[in-house]
């Protein structure tokens, strides 16, 4: 079994990009190309290269405070947990960045993380490489090729537009406080802001009995 999950807005309460963006007063610019983005409005490779030369410049000191200090999505640590204990694997697929998903990976026990990475030179901020483009799905299928993972035995959680296409590889789709368009293609929908609940809907859609672990 496996649960794939999207990053920022599902295993992150937050978005990078704009809280980075406040340190240079140009959250409204990046907000807005973001928005576009998720909402499917503009080609997301795009808006990604454009919101990263509005940010060019930024020190890697600031990048690594502002990515140290998202928070971890409630409940994220206790689904992951839960899942964990149950045997399965967990993987997450972000159009963001490494400098993010680094720490996820040790902190969520995630068995593998699709990211993009931020290019710095001289210490700046430079550029990005896309490793992880529109259509997510593209990446996960490597490992679960790897892994010989069966569609109906994969949960995917998402948010986003940029998400959707991971539903095609998968037997639960979880629309996690998303985009309608998210949550017309999704199996249920979770609105509640708590990712803990998702092992119920795990537990139904599979009849199994997974049990909640509490985190200290």
């Amino acid at each position: 079994m496996l649960a794939i999950f999207d990053v920022e807005g599902v295993l992150l309460d937050a978005e990078f990009l704009p809280i980075l963006a406040e340190k240079i007063n140009k959250q409204d610019e990046i907000w807005a190309i973001t928005r576009q983005g998720i909402e499917g409005k503009i080609n997301w490779e795009e808006g990604l290269k454009r919101r990263i030369e509005l940010l060019r410049g930024i020190d890697f000191q600031t990048c690594k405070e502002v990515s140290d200090s998202l928070k971890i999505m409630i409940g994220a640590k206790e689904a992951c947990r839960a899942l964990k204990a149950a045997g399965w694997k967990i993987m997450a697929v972000s159009g963001g960045f490494t400098i993010m998903t680094d720490r996820l990976k040790d902190e969520l026990g995630l068995d593998y993380v699709f990211s993009n990475k931020l290019i710095f030179k001289d210490g700046k901020l430079d550029g990005v490489i896309i490793d992880v483009d529109s259509d997510k799905a593209k990446s996960a299928i490597i490992k679960i090729n790897e892994w010989k993972e069966e569609k109906k035995n994969i949960v995917v959680v998402v948010d986003g537009a940029n998400d959707i296409k991971l539903f095609n590889i998968c037997g639960l789709g979880v629309a996690f406080r998303a985009q309608d368009v998210v949550k017309e293609l999704a199996t249920v929908t979770l609105e509640e802001k708590d990712l803990s609940k998702l092992i119920d809907l795990i537990n139904k859609h599979y009849g199994l009995k997974i049990p909640l672990q509490t985190v200290a």
